[in-house]
């Protein structure tokens, strides 16, 4: 049915006016665009946006919208090295008011129900849970729904801390080594088990380990939600 809808989906297509970028990091910039008025997607979801200002080639990648439909942006955060793709560099190059096309929102990477959550990020892998917990902000019911998220970030650098200090209904832990984001993972899988759902995102390698990791703890395969990052450039 996922499946269904994603091929739906991905026919819708919108053209979003460049608003403003800003640095979040060292080598980490956000997007903002304009909203159209009828677009909406479920907190989590990603796009398939596409340099539509001048020819490149591999001008279509998939990126998470960080932000919920009730903020009026559309809101992208992604890592860019010192020698970015064509990809990278055409966005780099917005100025306000140009274009990027959109086709979605798609994918499943989202809360459909109020069971435990354990959210896993790895670096850049934090851009689709900031959306999901500034919805769970605006619906008020984060601490209902039980979500634990583990924000692991090797160069301590934490893009979205300050919005995620002020969510007070979300544990966040921030972790610096996969040492201590076993141990945290494990203690949740104690506690709750097959009654969670564990949300994983960041490279695919980390995804691919966590992802092995859970399931040698006995957690079943349909409670595992994926998405794997590419890479920086």
């Amino acid at each position: 049915m996922s499946f269904l809808k994603d091929t739906f989906a991905i026919l819708k297509k919108s053209d979003l006016a460049f608003l403003k970028r800003y640095k979040e990091s060292d080598g980490v910039y956000t997007f903002l665009f304009e909203k159209e008025k009828d677009l909406t997607w479920h907190a989590g979801q990603h796009g398939l946006f596409t340099i539509t200002h001048r020819k490149i080639k591999n001008a279509t990648r998939p990126l998470t919208v960080a932000s919920t439909p009730a903020e009026n942006v559309v809101k992208i955060t992604t890592a860019i090295s010192d020698k970015p793709s064509e990809f990278k560099k055409a966005l780099l190059e917005l100025e306000e008011g140009m274009k990027i096309r959109m086709n979605g929102p798609v994918g499943s990477f989202y809360l459909n129900d109020n069971s435990p959550a354990l959210f896993i990020a790895g670096g850049i892998g934090i851009t689709p849970f900031r959306a999901i917990v500034k919805q769970l902000e605006a619906e008020g019911n984060g601490v209902q729904k039980q979500i634990k998220l583990l924000y692991l970030d090797s160069g301590k650098s934490y893009i979205y801390k300050d919005e995620l200090d002020r969510n007070t209904s979300i544990d966040t832990s921030y972790l610096a080594s996969r040492d201590e984001l076993y141990l945290e993972m494990d203690k949740f899988i104690t506690s709750n088990n097959n009654n969670a759902k564990y949300f994983i995102a960041g490279s695919k390698s980390m995804v691919d380990s966590i992802t092995s990791h859970l399931k040698s703890k006995g957690i079943l395969k349909r409670n595992i939600k994926k998405d794997a990052f590419m890479g920086i450039n």
